[in-house]
């Protein structure tokens, strides 16, 4: 199930529905190349991090993301 989990994420991020931005990121590399898995793995994290953030706000009963709840 897992593995399946990992493919769809692959779909997502190759049917360019990424959340992070490719060129941006790639321009941020200053002495290493960015593979193209790298990308799909940055956008999942970022997206757990969004959710993370949010389930605290909600805790705190805010409805506001603050830099804090990062």
């Amino acid at each position: 199930m897992a593995a399946r989990k990992k493919t769809a994420a692959k779909k997502k991020a190759a049917s360019g529905d990424l959340i992070i931005s490719k060129s941006r990121t790639k321009d941020s590399v200053q002495q290493c190349n960015v593979s193209s898995e790298f990308y799909a793995a940055l956008d999942e994290k970022v997206r757990a991090m969004i959710a993370s953030a949010e389930s605290r706000a909600m805790a705190n009963n805010r409805k506001t993301l603050k830099p804090q709840d990062l």
